[in-house]
C-alpha cells in the first residue's frame, strides 16, 4: 500500500469507526425499547426469556462484527470457537485490551452469561441488554457465589474478565480474584481465552477517533480448561489460599500473550490492501 493510500484508508476509518459506535449505540436502544419489551410480553417464563434475550444479543454481536469488518474498521479471527460454543458449567476468563472483547467472544457463545460492573447498569445504551439477559452484577456481593452458583449447576457459562476493566498499555497485569474465587468455592473449572491485538485500538487510554496507521487485526485464542481441582483440595486446603494459587496460574496465561506470527503476515497483507 503506497503511502497515499495508507493515509486514505487512515481517514477513511475515523468516519467509519463513528458510524460503528453510532450503530452499536442504536442497537442498543432498539433492542431495549422493542425487542426486549415484546418478549417480556409475549414469553411469561423467566429463564427461557432470557434465553431468547442472550441469543438475540450473539446474533446482533455477529451482525455488527460482519459491518465492522465489511466497512474496514478492524479484522479479527478467533482461533478454537467450537470449544466456546459447547462450553458449559465453566467460567471463561480473559484480558481485556479493548472495548470490543465481550463482543467478540459473546458472539460465538449463543448463551453465555457475563459478569459486568453495576457503573453499566446507568449506559442508556447498554442497559436494557444487560437487564434482558440477567447479567450478574460485580456489586451485588452477598448474592454474587450463590448465583453463581446455581447458573453453574445448570450449564450456563460466565464470562469474566478479571482484570476488571481494559487493560492500561505498557502497565503491569493485575488480576482481581473474584474469577479464582468464584471457580474455587463452586468447583468449576475455567476456560482460558486470550485476545491479542496488532494495533492499540479501542483501549483505555486511546478515543474512538485515534485510529491506528493500519487497520487491527484481534486475535482471539481459546486456551486451556483450567481443572480447578488441580489447584484446591477440599480437605487440606483453605480456599482463600487456593484461589490465590489459581488467581497466580490465570496471570501467567494472560500475561503470555504474544503477538502470532500469522497475525503479523496478516496485518500486513491487510496493509496492502
Amino acid at each position: 500500500m503506497t503511502r497515499l493510500a495508507a493515509i486514505l484508508n487512515r481517514l477513511w476509518r475515523i468516519p467509519m469507526t463513528g458510524f460503528c459506535f453510532a450503530l452499536f449505540g442504536l442497537g442498543g436502544v432498539l433492542l431495549s425499547v422493542i425487542w426486549f419489551n415484546l418478549l417480556s410480553l409475549v414469553i411469561r417464563d423467566k429463564q427461557t426469556r432470557r434465553r431468547y434475550a442472550r441469543r438475540s444479543i450473539s446474533a446482533c454481536f455477529r451482525f455488527f462484527l460482519t459491518v465492522v469488518r465489511f466497512v474496514g474498521v478492524l479484522d479479527y479471527r478467533i482461533e478454537g470457537e467450537e470449544l466456546l460454543r459447547q462450553e458449559s458449567g465453566c467460567l471463561v476468563v480473559a484480558n481485556h485490551p479493548s472495548l470490543i472483547d465481550y463482543v467478540m467472544i459473546a458472539s460465538v457463545m449463543p448463551e453465555t452469561d457475563c459478569l459486568v460492573k453495576s457503573a453499566l447498569l446507568k449506559n442508556p445504551f447498554v442497559s436494557g441488554p444487560i437487564r434482558a439477559a440477567d447479567y450478574l452484577i460485580n456489586s451485588q456481593s452477598e448474592t454474587l457465589l450463590p448465583q453463581s452458583q446455581q447458573r453453574l449447576d445448570r450449564g450456563d457459562t460466565i464470562l469474566i474478565f478479571p482484570e476488571g476493566t481494559r487493560t492500561r498499555p505498557g502497565e503491569e497485569m493485575t488480576l482481581q480474584r473474584g474469577a479464582a474465587n468464584i471457580a474455587v468455592r463452586c468447583a468449576k473449572d475455567l476456560r482460558i481465552v486470550t485476545i491479542h491485538c496488532t494495533e492499540h485500538f479501542l483501549s483505555k487510554q486511546s478515543k474512538w477517533y485515534d485510529a491506528p496507521p493500519s487497520r487491527p487485526l484481534f486475535t482471539v485464542k481459546v486456551g486451556e480448561r483450567v481443572r480447578t481441582d488441580h489447584f484446591y483440595d477440599a480437605e487440606t486446603q483453605e480456599p482463600a489460599l487456593a484461589a490465590r494459587q489459581l488467581n497466580r496460574h490465570l496471570l501467567q496465561q494472560l500475561q503470555s500473550v504474544e503477538i502470532p506470527i500469522a497475525g503479523l503476515n496478516d496485518a500486513s497483507a491487510l496493509s496492502r490492501n
